[in-house]
């Protein structure tokens, strides 16, 4: 362990040298440590790694950026203190997550690494999600990685990871609904057929939809009859697709008004009835989760002739 720190030390102080080629070498020689040997890690965050890989988000060199970002979401998987407490770090991310396009001072893996680190913060718990979504610039520019059209699919990807974090602390909702959330991640559920996006995407919405602001913002983009799209059997949803649009049509209902109530409730029964269905089927076979939303909603639009087999699956679930 001790070899361990003192490699560690000796390449954090490489990091501040005059040499431009000494400080990129020790950034790669620390990119792989911190990939390859978890106990290294809190080496070189003890070391005073952070603030020099947080400085070389700033810089012009793509390797560089690269480095540094991938090393920082290294370190995020076990040194989450330190990184969030290192003064100027959610400012430097910022920065190369907002530098994605046109021209892109920030290469497209540090874009990956940077929002990738930030998901990794916001996955550990509640206490850093309240930080990070104050950061409005860091929210604007994920939002406006996803409704790039330009923007890598990994890139998006990573992006919604975050953002979906960064939506699981409820007062960061409305947040991300001012800065145009909504009609970014309901143009990727029409428009988007990577592999993958559609699922993420709807997640976000599905933990957004939990607001009050969020009412407006999907009439505008007519995002209940979206989301009850994505139940039509003839879309190919996944079971993953379905229950996130189910937690979307419930959290309009349950979270907004009586407008919102009766336009979900309208949609589901304006479409056809393998939609209904399709609910049906996520209350059955769905995750355990998705089986209460899916409960939950039948509950508010199902039709009468439908309650016989509605109290059966209550009872069934009720057993579980």
């Amino acid at each position: 362990m001790e070899v361990k720190r003192r490699t560690a030390r000796s390449l954090v102080a490489k990091l501040s040298s005059v040499s431009e080629q000494t400080r990129a070498d020790a950034l790669a020689e620390l990119r792989l440590i911190s990939k390859v040997d978890a106990e290294s890690r809190p080496l070189i965050a003890e070391a005073g790694a952070i603030p020099y890989l947080a400085e070389t988000l700033y810089s012009a060199s793509y390797a560089s950026q690269e480095n540094a970002a991938a090393t920082l979401l290294n370190l995020s998987i076990s040194t989450r203190d330190a990184l969030i407490s290192t003064h100027g770090l959610l400012d430097a991310l910022s920065h190369a997550l907002s530098h994605h396009s046109s021209p892109p001072k920030t290469s497209a893996d540090a874009v990956q690494s940077c929002a990738a680190t930030l998901h990794s913060l916001l996955i550990a718990g509640d206490a850093y999600r309240p930080i990070i979504g104050a950061k409005r610039d860091i929210v604007f520019s994920l939002v406006d990685i996803v409704k790039n059209p330009t923007s890598p699919t990994r890139s998006v990807k990573d992006a919604l990871k975050a953002m979906f974090g960064i939506a699981l602390y409820p007062p960061n909702r409305s947040t991300m609904v001012s800065l145009g959330a909504v009609s970014a991640l309901v143009s990727l559920m029409v428009k988007d057929s990577r592999t993958g996006i559609v699922e993420d995407a709807s997640a976000v919405v599905g933990q957004i939809a939990g607001c009050e602001e969020s009412e407006e913002a999907l009439r505008k983009v007519s995002g209940v009859r979206v989301l009850v799209d994505l139940l039509d059997p003839g879309t190919g949803s996944s079971m993953r697709i379905k229950e996130n649009a189910v937690a979307a049509l419930l959290n309009v209902a349950r979270s907004g008004s009586e407008r919102a109530l009766r336009e979900v409730k309208e949609m589901v029964a304006a479409a056809e009835e393998e939609v209904t269905e399709e609910i049906m089927e996520v209350a059955e076979s769905g995750s355990s989760k998705g089986k209460m939303k899916a409960l939950e909603l039948l509950q508010l639009v199902i039709n009468e002739d439908r309650h016989s087999r509605l109290d059966f699956l209550l009872n069934q679930n009720s057993n579980d």
